[in-house]
């Protein structure tokens, strides 16, 4: 038994300089997306497997272009450093063994505008003379940086071509206004975020949202970009002295809190959100602590907690899409809450506006003490949630109480696609949608989310269908 043994070791341990041995990757191509120049990237690895019946020396494994680039590798343990240039000799792979090679990049400014590719490759030169190579790239993007940058006067931010990222937060001061111009699109780190004592507005257009988003550009696995993963930034908050903020036509994704709003004057306007979407948040959509709040022609969607949250105050909301189907956690909030626990709900209206989700309840009315102003009315809405009692009838005006038993799981049959395993979402109305033709012609809004005239038979929701003649 013991010289069984010990040939079977021996065996396994004997090393072949035959050109014809040669080693497996479990991929000849490592890519990292696109990634901004400066800003190191996430991990990635790949196997080098000795699938070849005997064992294999490599003299060397080395960078092709050493130091040129910006790629850092660690092969089974040894880091290509400058201190070795950038390579590592003797790696042994034994027969039927494998290795693992870490690759990351921090790439250096590439004086482009643009996008551009940074290549590099991995040399495996083996023992009998052969080389094997695996192909390293990504492209990088040069960007502007600003590490808690604060905006004590009236100031303007362009659209640029140059990616403009934030790194600890943007701060408007109190008594400063800042003003986002169509077409922009500012990048976040995860702990940063726009806190606003004075005033923000942002002024997309139809054609150039105004786009607020995370800083991640390349992907956690191949079919998910990062941009698809919530609480990849901290969102929006105005604070107690912060009145006039006005978003249009924006684009907030992929939060914590979307936008929050402290407690204010319920008689001055705190936020008009408009023509905007706010997706994919890892706390909140909307919410708003008793202050004057209006949001119109707006997608509020996927969130960890609720959609809309309003506690107290004043709240008119027409034509918006609420659609509750977080995919990241079962426990989520709903997609719509109004509640007069912590103040008293002077008004919430709500009209030609669609609340739906995954649940069989997904709106939920609060209040406290009898004493406790409770106030608000639906009109022309469509509603998963059950139907009211007679007594509350008067409401509750032309609205669809949407019965589970009757419609697709979660109400999905209102959209073009709810795609769940890809993460994909597109809240436009499916043709078999009740939405169609249902708002209330003499309130609905003339445009819809995406800028489009609606017609005379208007829909409910933010987002307008065009049917076309047979």
């Amino acid at each position: 038994m013991v010289a069984a043994f010990a040939a079977s070791c021996s065996e396994d341990d004997s090393f072949t300089a035959s050109p014809s041995h040669l080693l497996t990757f479990s991929t000849d191509t490592v890519k990292l997306d696109t990634i901004f120049s400066t800003v190191p990237t996430a991990t990635q690895s790949f196997w080098v497997y000795n699938r070849s019946g005997d064992g294999i020396r490599c003299t060397s494994v080395r960078l092709e272009r050493g130091n040129q680039t910006g790629f850092r590798v660690n092969v089974d343990g040894a880091y290509l450093g400058q201190a070795s240039g950038f390579q590592v000799p003797d790696i042994e792979v034994r027969n039927k063994d494998s290795i693992r090679v870490f690759v990351e990049l921090t790439s250096p400014q590439t004086g482009s505008d643009k996008p551009k590719k940074i290549e590099d490759n991995l040399i495996f030169m083996l023992e009998s003379g052969v080389q094997q190579k695996v192909n390293l790239n990504a492209f990088s993007w040069d960007a502007t940086i600003l590490r808690n940058p604060v905006v004590s006067n009236d100031s303007v931010i362009t659209a640029s071509e140059k990616p403009l990222i934030i790194y600890g937060g943007l701060t408007v001061k109190e008594g400063a206004t800042l003003t986002i111009e169509e077409g922009s699109t500012l990048y976040f780190h995860g702990d940063a975020g726009i806190d606003v004592y004075g005033t923000l507005l942002t002024k997309g257009t139809a054609e150039h949202n105004v786009v607020l988003r995370g800083d991640r550009i390349d992907r956690m696995f191949d079919y998910l970009p990062y941009d698809f993963v919530s609480g990849q930034w901290q969102g929006i908050h105005f604070y107690e002295k912060s009145y006039d903020n006005q978003i249009e036509y924006t684009d907030i994704h992929s939060t914590f809190n979307g936008i929050v709003c402290d407690s204010a004057d319920v008689y001055k306007e705190k936020l008009l959100l408009q023509n905007s979407t706010i997706h994919n948040c890892q706390g909140h959509g909307l919410i708003a602590y008793n202050c004057l709040t209006r949001v119109y022609n707006c997608q509020l969607s996927n969130t960890l907690g609720d959609c809309l949250s309003i506690h107290g105050g004043q709240c008119d909301v027409n034509n918006t899409t609420l659609a509750q189907y977080y995919p990241f956690d079962a426990n989520r909030g709903v997609a719509l809450r109004f509640s007069a626990i912590e103040h008293p709900l002077l008004m919430f209206n709500c009209q030609n506006t669609l609340v739906t989700g995954y649940s069989d309840d997904e709106v939920m009315g609060e209040t406290g003490e009898e004493t406790t102003t409770f106030v608000y009315r639906f009109d022309h809405c469509i509603m998963r949630t059950p139907e009211v009692e007679e007594e509350m009838k008067a409401q509750f005006v032309d609205v669809i109480f949407e019965n589970p038993e009757d419609t697709i799981k979660g109400g999905k049959k209102h959209f073009a696609k709810i795609d769940i395993d890809n993460l994909r979402y597109d809240f436009r109305l499916d043709t078999i949608s009740p939405a169609i033709d249902a708002a209330n012609p003499l309130t609905a809004i003339p445009v819809d989310r995406d800028g489009r005239t609606r017609d005379d038979k208007p829909d409910i929701g933010c987002f307008e269908s065009f049917k076309t003649e047979e």
